[in-house]
């Protein structure tokens, strides 16, 4: 898969003074990222709701789409400078990201998540309803192990029947203020038109992925008879040809289709 570096800028937005460290924050100053991030939600519909909205950086770009912006930020000081910038352009809330109350409506949601929170923001969002496609900056690599480049992570292998990663690119650790150690990493996620696994099976399908990925053995062909729902040895080396998988392939390396089709076959079975 080939992905965009984002090229750093040498008019960096303004953002105010720097991010506030016990908050997470790094702000994104690089023009060329904040088009790119920008243009992804542009091809999106519905209303936005931007998380952690800091300085303002991403928050003007969007309020010019034209479409109903809600902005999230903890920070009260910055809550009240966005407040005097945007107006009645954009809703400002003082809230955290992790306790607020998304709307149930269709909406996207947009942001450049502090490095420190990334698995707890996408964990509670992966389980809320009601959005339909998120655009998040996060740091590189967990963006790349989300998007299943290099083998999936657990998280994305028990999310995948209900979403769909796709990788953007790599914003280079200078493209923020203050600079962090690591660099950026842009995708979006898309929820599922079509699920392929229904809803009221989630729970059991999370369980079993997770003890996959947890299971002893050199491969599936092992691992899946060592589950807590264990498959014959015939019956999983069986399953592993019919999908065209090697019988030492890692849980990382399956797909969100060869997931469905091996909890269908549990299930049958």
């Amino acid at each position: 898969m080939r992905t965009r570096e984002h090229p750093s800028t040498r008019h960096p937005v303004p953002t105010g003074h720097g991010g506030r460290q016990e908050l997470g924050q790094n702000f994104l100053v690089d023009r060329g990222a904040i088009d790119r991030l920008v243009g992804l939600v542009d091809e999106t519909r519905g209303p936005i709701i931007e998380l952690g909205a800091g300085g303002g950086a991403l928050t003007d770009p969007l309020a010019r789409l034209g479409r109903p912006l809600t902005a999230l930020e903890l920070d009260p000081g910055r809550v009240a400078s966005l407040r005097r910038r945007f107006g009645a352009r954009v809703t400002v809330e003082q809230a955290d990201v992790l306790r607020w109350r998304y709307p149930s409506a269709p909406h996207v949601v947009v942001g450049n998540v502090p490095f420190h929170l990334t698995t707890a923001i996408l964990r509670s969002l992966l389980d809320r309803p009601g959005w339909t496609n998120a655009v998040l900056l996060t740091q590189w690599e967990v963006a790349r192990r989300r998007c299943g480049v290099g083998g999936s992570s657990l998280l994305t292998a028990q999310s995948a029947p209900w979403f769909e990663f796709a990788l953007d690119g790599r914003v280079p650790a200078r493209a923020f203020r203050p600079v962090p150690a690591v660099d950026g990493g842009l995708f979006s996620v898309r929820r599922r038109a079509e699920p392929l696994v229904e809803a009221a099976e989630r729970r059991g399908y999370c369980g079993f992925v997770a003890a996959a990925f947890r299971g002893r053995g050199r491969g599936m062909a092992q691992i899946l008879t060592r589950t807590p729902r264990p498959m014959g040895a015939a019956q999983a080396k069986s399953w592993l040809a019919r999908r065209g998988l090697a019988r030492d392939v890692l849980p990382g390396r399956l797909s969100a289709e060869d997931w469905a089709s091996l909890w269908q076959e549990v299930r049958r079975g």
